[in-house]
This record gives structure tokens, sequence and C-alpha cells, in this order.
């Protein structure tokens, strides 16, 4: 079509009225399939000319970055596109483009939503060609979130793999000398109370401190490694059909004195209706009780933390009314069940969130750094997903995602 228009426009003179106007229909519909095309792409656009001043944008492109003069504002015609971006890191990057004459390249960034959510996106500039002279460039916007949420999920999936690789040598490299030594402590254990029942030592003195502290550190070295080879081994999950709201109630109502021996608040809620709050998944109760302790405990270390700082510092008072809270929430909808684990303690970093599900990655003093790696491979052999939300000084929420059971199932073959 756009060949057609062309050689029409050359012999403009020589065209009847009818024909002028026909022309000038066609060119309009071709304008409108354009702009159909430009705003039903998934990809940003910002069209921009030599001087980056905004020509032409797409709406998609509005949701994908944030802008300090919006495009459809006259003002920003007049400033280069650098300047209407609210993103530092974003707009350094194309004004460094615009300063060098760079007319392709690419980028990686991350971007904060106004829900405190990571994105990541890709902004690559490319030229803007007409008669084969560059007349701007051709700023593209992708959200490339999900592809990185994946390649963070087949890292973690490899690391994992590569532990379990390592983890019966390194367990019975360990556990061997641990049981010999222990073996040997008892036996000179039973000679010592042999030794003091003939009289032989004096009373007990700080020899059985000694041993004592040697057995509770051989009990602790012992316990790790049981740790270790359950982050690493496939999760032996005897699978049933169990309502999680009831489960979790139950839970809930455990953990609720520990919480509360610090003055914060236990909330659980169940599915609304009453159709969905007799739901059932398919799981394992006793992997999903350790699943949500696990969580639990995390979430009280995130509120002593804010409420009750290790120095001693005072907290104000308008953060001591509004006090810690740890809620549990269950919901059914679009044929999955969600169970959400949420705080408003001390939150967590970026970076944090990013290797939370690792092996050995701990923020904690004294923990193993195994914890979160179970409840994520406990989570997976429910076939479910795990995601976290988090920010610092305001709280996390963990949101675990089950498929719920088909109850009918249709028969593929079966002639009535």
């Amino acid at each position: 079509m756009r060949g057609y228009v062309k050689r029409l426009y050359q012999k403009k003179d020589k065209l009847s009225k009818e024909q002028l106007l026909e022309l000038l229909d066609d060119v309009v519909q071709d304008n409108d399939d354009l702009y159909s095309i430009i705003e039903s792409l998934s990809t940003g656009l910002l069209i921009v000319d030599n001087d980056f001043h905004l020509l032409q944008f797409n709406a998609i492109v509005a949701s994908m970055l944030s802008f300090s003069v919006h495009p459809d504002d006259s003002k920003a015609a007049d400033l280069p596109v650098w300047e209407i971006l609210n993103d530092e890191e974003i707009s350094a990057y194309i004004k460094k483009c615009a300063d060098k004459e760079i007319t392709n390249s690419s980028e990686e960034f991350t971007t904060i939503t106004s829900g405190g959510s990571v994105r990541f996106k890709t902004i690559q500039i490319v030229p803007l060609v007409h008669a084969g002279k560059l007349t701007g460039r051709i700023i593209l916007v992708r959200d490339i979130t999900e592809n990185k949420n994946q390649e963070m999920l087949l890292h973690r999936m490899e690391n994992m793999a590569n532990l379990t690789n390592l983890a019966a040598g390194m367990a019975h490299e360990i556990k061997n000398p641990l049981g010999a030594i222990s073996i040997h402590i008892q036996l000179i254990q039973k000679a010592l109370v042999k030794a003091r029942q003939n009289e032989i030592l004096p009373a007990k003195k700080f020899l059985e401190d000694h041993i004592d502290v040697v057995n509770e550190e051989v009990e602790y070295l012992n316990k790790l490694i049981m740790d270790f080879l359950f982050a690493v081994r496939p999760v032996n999950a005897t699978l049933e059909l169990k309502n999680p709201a009831k489960l979790i109630k139950d839970i809930t109502g455990f953990l609720e004195p520990e919480f509360k021996e610090h003055n914060f608040q236990v909330h659980f809620s169940a599915p609304k209706n009453d159709a969905s709050n007799e739901q059932k998944i398919l799981l394992d109760e006793k992997l999903l009780r350790e699943v949500i302790i696990n969580l639990s405990q995390n979430s009280l270390a995130a509120l002593k933390t804010k409420f009750e700082p290790a120095d001693g510092t005072e907290i104000d008072q308008t953060l001591r009314e509004v006090g810690g809270h740890f809620c549990i929430e269950c919901c059914v909808f679009d044929n999955k069940y969600a169970i959400k684990v949420h705080d408003n303690g001390c939150g967590m970093s970026h970076e944090t969130v990013a290797k939370i599900f690792e092996p050995y990655f701990t923020t904690k003093a004294d923990g193993t750094g195994l914890g979160m790696t179970m409840v994520y491979k406990i989570v997976k052999e429910f076939s479910g997903e795990i995601s976290i939300e988090s920010k610092e000084g305001e709280g996390t929420c963990f949101t675990m995602v089950f498929p719920l059971p088909q109850k009918n199932k249709k028969l593929i073959g079966v002639d009535n």
C-alpha cells in the first residue's frame, strides 16, 4: 500500500478532486493502521528526533516507565526525553547515548513499582532512518521480569542439584568422626561414674562440664548435617487432600502465645465463602506445618528487629501505637489456592530477596541458611509457587499459590 500511495502522490497534479480525496482516505487509513500496530505492541516505544525531543510514543510505555512530565503533555515535546523521565539511571543512559551520538545500544535496568515490586527492563536505542538519513532514534522498552525470574529459578535449581551430588559424601565424612567422638565420650562418662562409685575420683567438678559442652556441640553438628541432607535430598511427601485453612488455623493458635509474649498481634483469615472455606488441596500436613512455622519464625525475628531494637534504641510513639502484626490469609481465586504470610516487620533489601531461597544464605547470626531452601522445596513438592514482596522498614509478604484439584474430569475418546 505504501508504494501504491507514493506512486499516486507523484501524479497528484494529474488526479481529479475525487481521486485526491480517495488518496487522502488511503493515507488516513494507512496512518490509522500504523497507529493501531504501534498501540498493540507489548514493547514500549519512544520515538525521538536527532535532539531527542519526543515525536511519538505508545500507551504501554507510560505504564512501563515513570515520567515527571507525561508524554501527552505539550511541555514534553520541548524537552529532551531524559528530562521527562523520573528514573535517574535510565535518564543518564539515554543522555549518554545522545551526547556520544550512539545510534545502536541496549542495557538492562531495574525499576521499582509504586507497590515496591522490582521489575527488570531492557532499554534499546535503534536508529530512525528516513530516505537514507538518520532522522532520530527509536527507544524500545521491554519488561523482562518473567524471563529474569525464570533464570533465577533455574539458577536455584542448578545450585540445589550441585548440592545433592555433594551431600552424601560430605555427610559421611562428618558423621563418621562425630559418631566416634560421641561413643568415646560415653565410654569416658561411664568410666567416671564407675570410678566415683569406687571412691577413686573426687566429687564431680569441671571435667563433666567440659564433656557436656562437647556433647552439645556434637548434637548441634548432627542437627546441621540432618538439615543439610533434608535441604538437598528430594522431599519425601505423602500428599493427601487436606483443608489448608483448618490446618493453618490450628498452627496459628500454636504460634500465637510466642508472638503475644512480645505484644505482637496474630491474625488468621480463611477464604470468604463457605465452599472455599472447605476447599482441599494436595499437601503433606507435617511439611505444611514446617513451612508455616519457618515463615513465622522469620516474621517474629523481623518484628523484634523493628519493634524491639537490640541496641536499646527507643522506638517512637507512632510506631509503638501501630504495633507488630503477623498475618496469615487463605483465599481461592482462578482455580488456585493462595496462602499469604505477611508482617509489618523490618522488611528485606532487594539483594536479600533475590537470594532468600539459596542454600546457606542467611541474615541471622545463628542461622543455618537452609530454612528457606526447605520452604521452597516443600512448596514445589506441592506443585506450588512461592513469591516474595518486601520493603525495608515496612514488612514482608510471602505468597504461596497451589493448584486446586479438578473435580470434574472429562473422558477423552469415549462415546455415549
